[in-house]
């Protein structure tokens, strides 16, 4: 089935009757379709869905000609949701958290926080190569010994080393919907998902 685009809100303590839950607030769409993707024209079923409001000034002339071809109001995001089947959709129809019920297992994808060029301290949990002793001074926090002899004479690819820490696509499966608040397009799951305040998620039964 398809889903919906969202922002996260932020988080929160939940009661139920077997205690509090930390959960996360999600604005969840209402999201428009605007367009429609077929097997017999396309080769897969999907649908496309935007999320937010954007101003018509601050498009460029595809982007404008595309909406304006579509008959829907420019949008923010767009993305696509795969179908596993073809459904009574429209174009301009409009999706939003009533699609899911509270009890409702959902999967989160969102997109780390980016954290920039990080050592393996930070990225991978190395404690390091220990104190300043025996002439390790200034190298708390270095990988250490590469363990590579006269075989095979180089680093093996795959190693944990530093480099470009977070903004990765990652999904989180079976966060079951807490509470549904359609007058305000909120929705509640339990447990956290990736991305900071205000990033982009997509949510998908």
């Amino acid at each position: 089935m398809a889903g919906l685009i969202g922002q996260k809100v932020g988080m929160t303590s939940f009661f139920t009757p077997n205690g509090d839950v930390a959960c996360t607030v999600i604005q969840a769409g209402p999201c428009p379709i605007v367009a429609i993707r077929s097997k017999q024209k396309d080769g897969y079923a999907a649908l496309q869905l935007g999320f937010g409001v954007r101003k018509s000034k601050h498009l460029n002339k595809p982007l404008a000609g595309y909406f304006q071809k579509q008959g829907v109001s420019p949008v923010r995001i767009l993305r696509e949701f795969r179908l596993s089947e073809e459904g009574s959709y429209e174009v301009g129809q409009v999706l939003d958290v009533r699609m899911f019920e509270e009890g409702d297992f959902v999967s989160v994808t969102g997109w780390t926080k980016g954290r920039g060029f990080a050592g393996v301290v930070k990225r991978h949990g190395f404690a390091g190569v220990g104190g300043r002793t025996h002439g390790q001074h200034n190298r708390e926090r270095h990988p250490g010994s590469m363990g590579s002899n006269t075989f095979p004479g180089r680093v093996w690819k795959g190693k944990r080393l530093a480099g470009r820490y977070g903004n990765e696509r990652v999904t989180i499966e079976n966060l079951q919907v807490l509470k549904v608040i359609p007058e305000k397009n909120i929705l509640i799951v339990s447990g956290s998902v990736p991305g900071p305040i205000g990033g982009i998620l997509l949510l998908q039964k």
